[in-house]
């Protein structure tokens, strides 16, 4: 990988890319909700996207919820078709932890980063393991919090730098039917006036807003410029017409994969560092 990375304090990951000049570019895969252990999980599509990350050199984030792990022996929800054949084994959690292990190891050098989901503390709170920080030693990757930043200091020669920041949040509330969780981009862009780039997952919705600023530089000069929202989907299919939890309360189909941030030298931009975001489907 073309970068380092160094954790600056707990809420705080920090991304160095040197070498920002023309022709440059750094590929990053955005994904949430994964709920990799889960049989309806589209396993095939997600690994397609991890094959592409290796092969853009790209470096990987998980914003919560990679487990589903609702199959624990106390868990109210648990339901034996919701445990895969090879999880169905008195070691429960144990299990989830190896396999998900030996699945991830051939990329475990693009991953960036894994933070919890909602059902990652679930866990935590229920049966007192915490599953991410297990997987993350297991792995040798950066462990996060529920939310924080992502800072990726970037530098075009010896005196040239800037800047560009993530705020991640795996996600909170129902989404909505008809806002799909969209009401919260100006909500949320009030709060996070340092970050470019706002993600959140949770809902399993996919979609993509740009809210434009007006700035004032430290030497007196004005300018526009653009915080963008993403809304992360899920690798979770449970769409199923005869039956089930997700028909039952009336869900629609929901959106599978992922999203592409593409960071390129741009000389038309002020710190001619280029952001492109595109659905990974």
């Amino acid at each position: 990988m073309s970068y380092t990375t160094e954790r600056t304090n707990a809420d705080v990951l920090t991304v160095r890319i040197d070498e920002v000049k023309a022709g440059w570019e750094q590929w990053f895969l955005l994904t949430s909700d994964v709920h990799w252990d889960n049989p309806h999980c589209d396993r095939a599509l997600y690994k397609r996207h991890l094959d592409q990350a290796v092969e853009r050199k790209a470096g990987i984030f998980c914003f919560g919820d990679f487990f589903c792990c609702m199959g624990g022996k106390y868990d109210p929800r648990s339901n034996k078709e919701g445990i895969r054949p090879e999880h169905q084994v008195a070691n429960y959690f144990d299990a989830l932890i190896d396999t998900a292990g030996d699945y991830l190891e051939p990329y475990k050098g693009n991953f960036v980063l894994l933070s919890p989901g909602n059902h990652e503390t679930a866990i935590l709170k229920r049966q007192e393991t915490n599953l991410t920080a297990r997987l993350t030693h297991r792995l040798g990757v950066q462990s996060g919090g529920y939310a924080g930043f992502v800072r990726f200091l970037l530098s075009r020669g010896s005196s040239a730098r800037t800047s560009k920041t993530l705020f991640y949040h795996h996600g909170y509330g129902g989404g909505g039917p008809v806002t799909k969780g969209t009401i919260q981009t100006n909500r949320r862009a009030v709060w996070l006036p340092d970050a470019e780039i706002v993600c959140s997952g949770h809902v399993h919705e996919a979609w993509y807003l740009e809210v434009e600023r007006q700035r004032v530089s430290l030497s007196g000069e004005t300018y526009i410029d653009t915080q963008y929202h993403l809304q992360l989907p899920t690798y979770k299919q449970e769409h199923t017409l005869a039956g089930g939890w997700h028909i039952e309360r009336g869900a629609p189909p929901k959106p599978l994969g992922a999203w592409w941030l593409r960071m390129h030298y741009d000389n038309s931009k002020r710190d001619a560092v280029g952001l492109e975001f595109t659905r990974a489907t």
